[in-house]
C-alpha cells in the first residue's frame, strides 16, 4: 500500500468516527440516524448527478449493497441507543476486519502476506481490549448483539462494496448511488414504523445531520476507491485506526474515562497498523 493510499484512509478513518460522534449527539439515535440517512440522499444525489450512469452489471451490486448497509445503520443507532460511543465504536468496528480477512483468503480476493494477517491479529488484540469494558465496568450487555451486529453487517458491505466498485470501474459514483438507495431505504422504512415524529428537529440538528452526511460521503468514498487499488483486507484494517478517532473524541468531547487499559488498546491499534504496512 502506497503512502498517498495510506493517508488517505486515515483521513477516512477520522471521518467515520466523527460522523458516528456526531449520531450520539442530542437524543434519539434511531432520529439521528434517519436525519443523516436524509441528508446521505442528498449528498449522494449531487454526487451521482455529476458522474457517469453506472454500467449495467453494477446495479445488482448496488441493490444489495443497499440492503446490507440498512441492517448496518439499524444495528448501530440500536447499539448507540445503549452505550457510550468508546464502547460501542471498538466493538462494532473491530471484528468486521476478521472477517474480511477470512473471507478475503478463504475466496482468494486478494493477496496478503504473512506479515498483513500478523498485523491483524494485533489490531484485533487491541481492538477486544478497548471494548473489555462492557463486561467489567458495568455497562449494558444490551448493546453487544446491536454491536455485534453492526459488525457482520460492515464485514458484508465491506466485501460487497469492494467488488461493486471494482465493477462499476467508478467508486465516487457507486457510492453516490449507494447513499441515495441506502438513505431512502432506511428513512422511508423507520418513517413508516416509527411516524413523522422521526423528522421534527430543530434546524441546528439539521445542520448537524448534513455535516455527518458529508463526512460519512466522504469516508466511505475515500476507502471505496481505496479498495480499487489495493488489497480489501488490508484497507479495512486500516480504516479500524477510526478507534483511536473515536475513543479521542469519547474522551474530549462526551467526558467518557480515558483507562490504562484504553491506552494500552491504543497502542496495539497503532502497532497494528503499522504491522499492514511492513
Amino acid at each position: 500500500m502506497s503512502l498517498p493510499i495510506l493517508l488517505s484512509v486515515l483521513a477516512a478513518a477520522f471521518l467515520h468516527a466523527l460522523w458516528n460522534a456526531l449520531i450520539r449527539l442530542g437524543g434519539s439515535k434511531i432520529r439521528a440516524m434517519v436525519m443523516l440517512s436524509l441528508m446521505e440522499a442528498l449528498v449522494g444525489a449531487a454526487i451521482a448527478a455529476a458522474r457517469p450512469m453506472p454500467i449495467p452489471a453494477a446495479w445488482p451490486w448496488i441493490a444489495g449493497a443497499g440492503f446490507v448497509h440498512f441492517a448496518y445503520k439499524f444495528f448501530l443507532a440500536q447499539a448507540y441507543e445503549q452505550g457510550d460511543l468508546s464502547r460501542v465504536y471498538p466493538i462494532a468496528r473491530g471484528a468486521a476486519p476478521m472477517l474480511v480477512a477470512i473471507v478475503s483468503a478463504a475466496f482468494a480476493l486478494d493477496h496478503i502476506a504473512p506479515m498483513g494477517y500478523a498485523g491483524i491479529a494485533v489490531l484485533g488484540l487491541g481492538i477486544l481490549l478497548m471494548a473489555r469494558g462492557v463486561f467489567t465496568d458495568g455497562e449494558s450487555r444490551r448493546l453487544l448483539p446491536f454491536a455485534l451486529g453492526s459488525a457482520l453487517a460492515t464485514a458484508t458491505y465491506t466485501l460487497v462494496d469492494g467488488m461493486g466498485a471494482r465493477v462499476a470501474g467508478d467508486a465516487v459514483g457507486y457510492v453516490g448511488w449507494l447513499m441515495i438507495g441506502g438513505g431512502l431505504g432506511f428513512a422511508a422504512l423507520m418513517l413508516g414504523l416509527r411516524g413523522p415524529a422521526m423528522l421534527r428537529a430543530r434546524p441546528g440538528e439539521w445542520a448537524v445531520a448534513g455535516a455527518g452526511a458529508a463526512a460519512s460521503y466522504g469516508a466511505y468514498a475515500i476507502s471505496i476507491w481505496a479498495m480499487t487499488i489495493a488489497p480489501i483486507a488490508l484497507v479495512a484494517v486500516l480504516r479500524e485506526t477510526s478507534i483511536l478517532f473515536a475513543v479521542v473524541i469519547g474522551w474530549l468531547v462526551f467526558g467518557e474515562k480515558m483507562t490504562r487499559a484504553k491506552a494500552l488498546a491504543a497502542v496495539l491499534i497503532v502497532a497494528g497498523v503499522m504491522l499492514t504496512r511492513l
